[in-house]
């Protein structure tokens, strides 16, 4: 029979109508909230998520909350679960908690927060307004915010995941004193903000700094352990005797070596178990974790480069090609550009004077491609950049090898 025909039972052959490795694949899911029992190494960091917010309950403004962490160490998983078991507390007391959240590495202008928040919380029953996806300035935006914070919430708690994503941190400091300037008066309003780097405040304006009050909180990353247990709470994803036994402990003890990162040992068993279903084998094997944390690595990257202007990835290429297979390798400014000049000629690309290529190694690090520093060459010998990348050498450049114009290289 040929995928052009169908069998007799009127079933196209050119699909698969069975389930052999997976049960329940939205287990596997970032996204997926698991029950209060299983957060695993995170109940003393719960609760002092709960503490900064338990005013709610009663209606009152919540303490604002910064909290820090790598990738993957549980940071916004705790508090959308911590704000939902306070949203279902509130409802005792007879009190609306609303909760929004708002990706900043998405919504990383002021306008687009104060549109997003909007349009999450509003209720036009209550409101008697819509919120449109254009045509308003950013200070309409703000007067129908207002309005809906009013009229359908009594509390609502903002979440702004990668908050140092926000090109603009005004939203902060308007939001944060919302009820103390008056903008608000039947509502209150508390923001969490959550972001891999511990030294964000210090980067904030001198404005918001001095008007926005609030506490910090830092979750460790997960130890090999930790990790595994994660895992065990989700294998219900997989039909029961498909993983054999030394799956769940490998995919943890590799997503331990790079920072304790939940996300991408979740992802590793995610994938494991799609290669094992696309080889249309019976088992999930320790084989198929050691290839999906290579899909895993090459998937998160191209992730963070979707978007990214082909000069960029040549500039990056051109790191690649410097630290010569080695990730820890440190590359100055010059010996990048230099690099660059030969990799924009064989691409025919307008090749960039140097500062230029220096902002766009800027950028690359805070899309945290690349980490980058400034140190000095010693008394009276000014400054040099110095660069080297945060992902496999090999990963990132089968990752840009993807893009059409820089496969060319090969």
């Amino acid at each position: 029979m040929t995928p052009n025909e169908t069998d007799g039972g009127g079933r196209d052959p050119l699909f698969r109508y069975d389930q052999p490795i997976f049960a329940n694949e939205d287990i596997l899911k970032i996204s997926h909230l698991p029950g209060p029992d299983k957060i695993v190494g995170r109940d003393e960091h719960m609760s002092k998520v709960a503490q900064a917010l338990n005013p709610a309950i009663f209606g009152r403004e919540p303490t604002h909350l910064f909290i820090f962490g790598k990738t993957g160490s549980g940071k916004t998983l705790s508090a959308r679960l911590v704000s939902e078991r306070l949203q279902s507390e509130a409802r005792r007391e007879d009190v609306n908690v609303e909760i929004a959240v708002i990706d900043c590495g998405e919504q990383h202008t002021e306008a687009s927060v104060i549109k997003t928040l909007a349009s999450q919380v509003n209720d036009p029953s209550k409101s008697g307004m819509s919120i449109p996806e254009r045509g308003l300035s950013t200070g309409d935006y703000y007067n129908r915010l207002w309005q809906v914070l009013d009229t359908c919430s009594d509390v609502t708690i903002v979440i702004l995941d990668e908050i140092d994503m926000l090109r603009d941190d005004e939203v902060l400091r308007k939001l944060s004193r919302a009820g103390e300037n008056q903008k608000i008066v039947d509502s209150r309003l508390g923001i969490i903000g959550i972001s891999n780097k511990i030294d964000y405040p210090e980067e904030l304006t001198e404005r918001v700094k001095s008007s926005f009050a609030h506490d910090e909180l830092v979750f460790p990353s997960y130890d090999a352990n930790q990790l595994r247990e994660i895992l065990e709470n989700r294998k219900d994803a997989f039909k029961p005797g498909v993983l054999t036994e030394d799956v769940i402990p490998l995919a943890s003890a590799l997503a331990a070596q790079e920072h304790g990162d939940a996300r991408k040992a979740i992802d590793i068993l995610r994938n494991a178990g799609r290669i094992a279903q696309k080889e249309g084998a019976e088992t999930v094997t320790d084989d198929h974790v050691r290839a999906a944390k290579e899909k895993s690595e090459a998937d998160r990257f191209s992730e963070l480069l979707e978007g990214t202007a082909t000069q960029s990835k040549a500039v990056l290429y051109s790191l690649v090609l410097q630290t010569g297979g080695r990730k820890t390798a440190e590359i100055t400014t010059n010996k990048i550009y230099r690099q660059y000049l030969t990799v924009a000629d064989d691409l025919d690309m307008d090749q960039l004077s140097e500062r230029r290529v220096q902002e766009l190694l800027q950028e690359l690090d805070f899309l945290n491609v690349i980490q980058s520093e400034v140190r000095g060459r010693g008394r009276g010998q000014g400054v040099h950049g110095t660069h080297r990348l945060l992902e496999d050498p090999d990963i990132v450049k089968r990752v840009l090898l993807r893009d059409s114009r820089i496969s060319t290289l090969e």
